[in-house]
């Protein structure tokens, strides 16, 4: 799947992924390929993102979006 990190001054991460891990308002949770459509708040923490050229990326906090095997952050602010 697509993976796009972005905050308001840059594109933190453009890339394929085969697993994502969120910090959701509501608890961590794993998006994998293939999975259903969903927008969810991010709270301050780590995304772990696994794949080629992945990574951890703490985040201050944001939205996901997953639709179609591409996934949208958009977060206040990340660093790798």
């Amino acid at each position: 799947m697509h993976l796009e990190i972005i905050t308001p001054d840059r594109k933190v991460y453009d890339g394929e992924a085969t697993a994502v891990r969120f910090p959701g308002t509501d608890g961590s949770f794993e998006v994998l390929n293939n999975h259903a459509p969903l927008i969810a708040a991010l709270k301050e923490g780590d995304v772990t993102v696994t794949g080629v050229g992945g990574g951890t990326f703490h985040i201050s906090g944001g939205i996901v979006e997953v639709l179609r095997n591409n996934v949208v952050v958009l977060a206040e602010s990340a660093s790798a």
